[in-house]
């Protein structure tokens, strides 16, 4: 890698510049001499006098006390840090820097040293020439209706056209663009479609600067911020490919087949590491990995985005974008194919507790998934015909939303100037820039991109630049107005107290829906209890019902035997009298007889 580092110097340091040039000779005044004015000369006579060139001194001696001079050095080492806390560790000190820079001793004793080392420091200083009095006051500020205007369309060379799936600005200045071409319909793709994705010069839209060679269409591309000449992409296949421009158009890198992902690869970030060669990708296959572009074998780390915490694949939420904020290097964000945004932390003890809560608010899939850059704990999506804007601490519900737009949303994020302003692109090929505190209820400017839907848009870090990718192939390079780029006076007061208090209301309606659903809860619990109080008392009735439905049935059956058994008395009684009567008539017969 090319370690290069730039001295820097102030313009004044320098002095008023000079300007010269080489031009021929100039002609400014030509008297011409008067023959008449000879007679008026009168001719002197002359006359010597002595002159002396230089100034009249006087020689005098003074003693004076001699002065002892003493080089002395300096030698500074970093040093200080507690014990608990490595130098070495880029995370721990930006932690422990933040902690202290919080903290009130800190922040009273800065302003009265910095006093007292001015005023040291200015003691030899010159006149500044360039120094701006009255700088203080404010000047009018000029009301500008914003504005955006077309500056060039960098188009796919290709015969069949591809969408422009991702779009990544040169990081040091912004003065090329790299582009990712895909076709991500499923079985769509044409036999003779070109794989290939540029980098184009935002000067130059005719050509491509360079020409990137994929083994698969990519769908996904990053410029590395800590190198300017390093990228890294996802492809359609899922595998990973990592670029040096000053290689050529071949990926120097690429993961292997088995050990990437199993959907294309949707989104990729590069982390904030010492060695600038980590990077993390995320697709819908419901797995995030994370990879060393020097080594791309297999990934280093692997998290599968399981609601239920127990790393099942066959209930993984498929992902579709990432956020990640480099002061907060432990955190990052998910947004799904589900509408769930996933919150998790890398650095969990167990991979249970690295999904560490979930936001459900959209319709959709999560197309867009970006915090504001001022405020991290608030963020920012897109998943259906709204966006919505969250805070971390709220998981129910967003604090402000879109209203519902009649073409579907594609994408958005925050612009990294204005901290109140975001855009969004939808399917009706419109770029819409929403300003938070102007209104609320319809964006502040509506640009009309292109007669295609817009699949994707990056904005550039000066905020003045945007471009957006096409589903016909074209990335289309917008400028806007001074309004909508530059840091207007009091947005961040503004904007921290509306989230506040839209946080602070979302708070209350919560606190009051959940004091609902207690009191329902109990009301149900009341009416169970009464409910069951009832029921006992007819299980009690039934049951006497039956006891003396019983008695009854018994009683009946009880005379009904009794009434039986005297009936058999008086049978027997009547046959017993019948055989005797019969037999005495049959003694007397026989008598008779004889």
């Amino acid at each position: 890698m090319e370690i290069v580092h730039v001295y820097t110097r102030v313009r004044s340091d320098f002095g008023r510049p000079c300007l010269f040039s080489d031009r021929g000779p100039e002609l400014s005044l030509d008297l011409r001499p008067d023959p008449s004015l000879t007679q008026e000369f009168i001719q002197r006579t002359t006359r010597d006098q002595a002159t002396q060139a230089r100034t009249d001194m006087s020689e005098h001696q003074v003693n004076t006390e001699r002065f002892v001079t003493e080089s002395r050095g300096m030698n500074h080492t970093e040093g200080g840090w507690p014990k608990d806390v490595d130098p070495n560790e880029m995370e721990q000190t930006i932690r422990f820097r933040k902690k202290v820079e919080k903290d009130e001793g800190f922040m009273n004793s800065i302003p009265q040293l910095g006093s007292v080392m001015g005023h040291c420091l200015q003691q030899n200083n010159a006149l500044d020439i360039f120094q701006e009095y009255c700088s203080e006051e404010d000047e009018g500020e000029v009301v500008e209706p914003p504005s955006a205007k077309t500056i060039n369309i960098f188009r796919d060379p290709n015969e069949v056209r591809r969408t422009v799936t991702c779009l990544s600005w040169h990081p040091d200045g912004g003065k090329k663009l790299a582009g990712a071409y895909s076709c991500l319909h499923f079985q769509t793709s044409q036999s003779n479609m070109c794989e290939d994705s540029y980098i184009w010069d935002i000067e130059n839209p005719n050509r491509p600067e360079l020409t990137l060679k994929p083994v698969s269409p990519l769908v996904c591309i990053e410029y590395n911020p800590k190198d300017p000449h390093t990228l890294v992409g996802g492809t359609y296949s899922g595998q990973i490919a990592y670029w040096d421009t000053r290689r050529g158009s071949l990926p120097v890198e690429l993961s292997s087949v088995e050990h990437s992902h199993r959907d294309p690869v949707y989104k990729i970030i590069w982390l904030q590491s010492k060695t600038g060669t980590d990077a993390f990708s995320a697709s819908t296959d419901g797995q995030v990995l994370w990879w060393d572009v020097r080594r791309l074998t297999e990934p280093t780390e692997r998290l599968v985005l399981d609601p239920g915490r127990e790393g099942n694949m066959e209930r993984a939420l498929g992902a579709l974008c990432l956020e990640y904020e480099p002061t907060m290097p432990t955190k990052f964000m998910v947004g799904t194919e589900q509408g769930v945004v996933l919150s998790c932390n890398r650095k969990a003890k167990t991979p249970a507790e690295k999904i560490v809560c979930t936001y459900e608010g959209h319709l959709g899939p999560v197309q867009a998934l970006h915090r504001n850059p001022f405020f991290p704990k608030n963020f920012l999506t897109v998943g259906d015909w709204a966006a919505r804007i969250w805070s971390e601490d709220i998981r129910d519900s967003a604090i402000m939303w879109t209203r519902y737009q009649m073409s579907y949303l594609t994408d958005a994020c925050w612009s990294p100037v204005r901290p109140s302003v975001f855009l969004t692109s939808n399917m009706g090929g419109v770029l819409d820039v929403w300003d938070v505190l102007f209104k609320q209820n319809e964006p502040t400017l509506s640009v009309k991109v292109c007669d295609e839907p817009l699949y994707c848009l990056q904005i550039q870090d000066t905020g003045r630049l945007v471009a957006c990718g096409s589903q016909g192939g074209s990335a289309t390079l917008l400028e806007f107005c001074s309004g909508l780029s530059s840091l207007q006076k009091n947005d961040k007061t503004l904007l921290a107290a509306m989230f506040e208090r839209e946080a602070k209301r979302e708070k209350i309606l919560e606190a009051r829906q959940r004091e609902q659903r207690l009191k329902e809860r109990s009301r149900s619990e009341q009416s169970d209890a009464g409910r069951d109080a009832i029921d006992a008392i007819d299980a009690q009735s039934v049951q006497q019902l039956m006891a003396r439905a019983e008695e009854d049935f018994f009683s009946v059956v009880e005379a009904e035997l009794r009434r039986r058994d005297d009936t058999h008395q008086v049978t027997t009684h009547i046959t017993e009298t019948v055989r005797t009567s019969y037999t005495t008539v049959s003694v007397l017969h026989c008598v008779n007889k004889h």
